[in-house]
Formats: C-alpha cells, structure tokens, sequence
C-alpha cells in the first residue's frame, strides 16, 4: 500500500493510506506517529508500513524497538491491526472493545482506548475526548461516525478519525477567499442516542473540544486530508469547529423535536 509521510512537528508524524470503498474510490486513511516526553514513541491508529515509510519509521523508532504502544482509536478501523502486530510485536496493543472482540487472538492490553483509565495513563502527552450524546460502537456496522479524538499539545494537533472531516477546497476557491472547512461526518443524525437529551449532549461536547483545544493549530483526519496550521491562514480550527457546529444544527433540531 503506497503512504506517504507528513512531518507535523518536530515529534509528530501523520502517515497517509489508502483506503478504497468498493475497490474504486479512494477516501485515504491514516494513523500517527507521536514521540512522548520519554523519547519513546506512540502510534495513534493501525496502519502497514512498507517502502519509504516503514524505512523512515525504523531509523526514528530504533527498527520499532522504541514503539511503546499502539492505540487504536476507530471501533470500525480494523483492518490493519493484524500486521501492525506483527512489525511491532514489542509494543503494547491498545484497542476499543470492538477491536478485542473482532480480534480476540490478538495479544491486547486489557485497558481500552475508551476508558478513562488509559486517558488518565497517557496523560502526560496526550489528551483524549470521546463524543457525547452519540453511539460510540453502532448497532449498524455502515455508521461509522464516532472515535477516540486524541489532542497532543506540545505540537498542537488534534488526530481525527471518522468524527471530523477537513474538506481541501480547489486553489481556484481558495483564491476568492473561501476557506477550507472542517466538519462533522454526515453520518451524524443517524447515530444521535434515542433520547430527547442527545442532541444537546453532542452540542455541549463539540463547543468543550473546540474550547479546551483552542489553541490547536493542526488537525489529522483519516479519510479526507490532514489540516497543517503553518500552510494555512485564517480561520482557526477552534473556529471552523464551531462552524462545524453551525451547520449540524438542523440535524440536531430536528432530532430533539422528535421528543417533544
């Protein structure tokens, strides 16, 4: 699988796949490359590694020996977890409870990527937020709109899997001036709980992220493109989240109007 490797900052990496729906469209896919505050190094989400950017992350990981863990953030992001095993045996493998479920022969920590106990153990590097009001693991396989949203500070990047999307517009609008959005996966209103208070909960959740993380400047989505704060000018992304936020409010209207 041909990736390509982005240098975020100085100790964050964002690695770009490929992933193609129905073996035609390619919508991409990624994961991350972290070193902590040990010198060791993290990845955020699974992918395979050959060529080019399995050689620049050995000469960087000691040949994967200074990989101490790999946490998988997306319920439905699967299918690399296997081979990320195999070329990183001696890491720790942290997955959601879909993960160990989906791959019991696979050698998991017990702790999952959900749980507020591997939070609080990253924590020194790493800040975790999970949506509220929305379902975590869908009843519906084909509904893949919540992850594990993971924010590193020290480069002030938020890696994203399916939960937001940036959008890369074309130069040509760009050139009038119209900026390139961030939003939330269109899957949205088909995975708000089936309460009267899920709308308000997915609210509450979107303005603490876009407020707790406001001073990010990059943001690494996995099917759409990575956002790099020092290419870019205006809008900031604490912004364009809650225009994000703006755009959903119909869903989220008319999901609350159901209970009354």
């Amino acid at each position: 699988m041909k990736t390509k490797t982005i240098q975020v900052s100085k100790n964050f990496w964002n690695i770009r796949g490929s992933f193609k729906i129905g073996g035609l469209i390619d919508i991409g896919t990624h994961a991350s490359l972290i070193r902590t505050n040990n010198g060791k190094f993290i990845f955020l989400d699974s992918l395979t590694l050959e060529g080019e950017t399995l050689q620049k992350v050995n000469e960087l990981t000691n040949n994967g020996k200074d990989v101490e863990s790999v946490l998988n953030l997306h319920p439905f992001h699967t299918i690399h977890v296997s081979k990320m095993h195999d070329q990183f045996p001696n890491a720790k493998h942290y997955g959601t409870a879909r993960h160990l479920l989906k791959s019991p022969e696979l050698n998991w920590e017990s702790l999952k990527t959900e749980d507020k106990e591997l939070h609080e153990k990253f924590s020194s590097d790493l800040e975790f937020s999970i949506p509220r009001g929305v379902d975590f693991i869908s009843q519906d396989e084909n509904l893949h709109f919540s992850s594990v949203l993971v924010y590193h500070r020290s480069s002030r990047t938020i890696h994203v899997d399916d939960t937001l999307m940036y959008i890369r517009l074309p130069k040509i609008m760009i050139f009038f001036g119209v900026s390139d959005p961030i939003s939330f996966h269109p899957t949205l209103s088909k995975v708000l709980e089936n309460n009267k208070e899920a709308a308000d909960k997915f609210q509450q959740w979107a303005k603490e992220i876009a407020e707790s993380w406001s001073d990010a400047e990059n943001l690494c989505a996995a099917h759409t493109a990575s956002f790099i704060g020092h290419k870019k000018r205006g809008v900031s992304i604490h912004d364009k989240i809650l225009k994000a936020l703006d755009r959903v409010q119909k869903k989220l209207q008319s999901h609350k109007k159901r209970f009354q």
